[in-house]
């Protein structure tokens, strides 16, 4: 420590370096995807560039936003009244109005489901495309992360594309009481771990801090530190895996000196008027039922919300093909409305997501990106059926709703159904497998394609089978 303030490391080089060696941040659009087993079916023309994952942790509620239930029993219908969207006879939640007004763009899958009815293994399948190998159930203490999440093994996929960084995560790791063991690159390793960008809720700014230089160590007398290292090294013994330890290092230095990076994560880049469109929620507002601090203002930001897409946009206008987007990420912090379910979805909940997931969608077909960006919007399960005592629905993970939008989705789509309760899929039941496999292949990417755990033991990227009906393009 120097005066107060914490210096660049050696260690936070090599961690820099490591879990940022996607490649030099020179952000220009170009291809993302070489050297890898294509999709046979999908015409490199039509291969998206860019994915936005939208994840709503906690479990929204299907039956109250995307699959209504309006002629059910009161105790399955629930408050809300559904409103015509601008495809005629599809009906959305009154409560999202705005995205009623962009379904034009997107493609409802009322039919996924799995088995894992626990907010942690419904985590890791959503992200990874598989069940945890530990089975139905939270973790509490750490584990590994066995397999790659999408972003990874999509950056594995494309190890020869050298211009942008490959996959970024904001704007915060999401954890029950630690971290869920699906957001990084598992058996591939922490190399394609993702991009972390990190929020300053009171400065209502992001940053990666690790390249953030202190200024006392700027960048130039970093790298004239490196140049005598590399020089002194060899004599002194001290590098046992030269190339290796150069490539962290350069990396490291590279990012450190990338203004084009802080500038894309320079919101106040952006006119007023565009953030305030994506949603800007004041701070004030009530806290849950429960006394924790939650909706807008939960102490960390949730009133940014409408920000975190309106960067995950800029990142992907940037050139970067991946982007995790956590929308909230605790317990007593989500969806997950065991009570009080409607007050919280009407106040709390849909508003601002409604905002910034329909300005998302507007935004980037104004752009010109929406037809090569597959927008997706989920969380880990849905809601039951039934409404509880306590005003609330809990964990249903048998039928859920996922929302596709961009990427040469059919507009207006809709793929399977849920039973009259939507408890259970009708017809055509999806996997988080089958969702895995879709966006590969969306990428121009053989979900066939196999990758190999540190075992040597090989596997396919996904098990599932691309949701091809729902493409313009297929």
């Amino acid at each position: 420590m120097s005066g107060g303030r914490s210096q660049v490391t050696r260690r936070q080089l090599l961690q820099a370096g490591g879990a940022l060696s996607c490649g030099a941040v020179s952000f220009g659009l170009g291809p993302s995807l070489s050297g890898i087993a294509r999709a046979a079916d999908l015409p490199a023309s039509s291969a998206i560039r860019s994915c936005i994952f939208v994840f709503y942790y906690g479990g929204p509620s299907h039956l109250d936003t995307y699959d209504m239930k309006p002629t059910g029993p009161s105790a399955i219908r629930g408050e809300f009244q559904p409103i015509q969207t601008t495809i005629p006879g599809l009906q959305i939640c009154e409560h999202l109005p705005h995205m009623a007004r962009q379904m034009q763009h997107c493609a409802l899958i009322r039919s996924m489901r799995h088995t894992n009815r626990l907010h942690d293994s419904a985590s890791i399948e959503t992200h990874t495309g598989r069940q945890a190998a530990q089975g139905d159930r939270e973790e509490f203490a750490p584990i590994p992360q066995f397999f790659p999440c999408h972003g990874a093994t999509l950056h594995h996929q494309s190890q020869g594309a050298t211009r942008v960084v490959q996959h970024a995560a904001l704007p915060y790791q999401f954890h029950n009481v630690i971290d869920v063991p699906c957001q990084g690159g598992g058996f591939l390793g922490s190399t394609f771990d993702p991009f972390r960008i990190s929020l300053d809720p009171e400065k209502q700014s992001y940053a990666v801090q690790e390249l953030i230089p202190q200024s006392e160590l700027p960048v130039e007398r970093m790298k004239r530190r490196s140049d005598l290292l590399t020089r002194v090294q060899p004599e002194a013994g001290l590098q046992q895996n030269p190339a290796a330890l150069d490539r962290f290092y350069s990396r490291a230095l590279e990012l450190l000196g990338a203004t084009d990076l802080q500038a894309v994560l320079d919101l106040s880049r952006e006119s007023e008027a565009t953030r305030q469109r994506y949603g800007i929620y004041p701070n004030g507002q009530k806290m849950l039922p429960n006394g924790t601090a939650g909706g807008p203002n939960d102490g960390y930001g949730a009133r940014l919300r409408g920000q975190n897409l309106l960067l995950a946009r800029r990142l992907v206008e940037a050139g970067v093909p991946f982007v995790n987007v956590y929308d909230y990420r605790q317990q007593g912090q989500n969806w997950d409305t065991h009570a009080n379910n409607f007050s919280l979805h009407k106040n709390d909940l849909l508003p601002p997501a409604d905002q910034a997931l329909a300005a998302l969608i507007a935004d980037l077909d104004e752009r010109g990106l929406l037809d090569s960006t597959l927008v997706v919007a989920t969380g880990e399960f849905g809601r039951t059926p039934v409404i509880n005592a306590n005003a609330g629905r809990d964990h249903w993970p048998d039928c859920y709703t996922v929302l596709l939008a961009g990427g040469g989705v059919v507009g207006g789509a809709i793929h399977g159904a849920s039973d009259a309760s939507g408890a259970f899929p009708a017809r055509d039941p999806v996997s988080p497998a089958d969702l895995a496999a879709t966006l590969y292949w969306r990428f121009g990417i053989d979900p066939r394609t196999h990758i190999h755990d540190r075992t040597g033991r090989p596997w396919h990227l996904a098990d599932g089978e691309p949701l091809r009906h729902l493409f313009r393009d297929s």
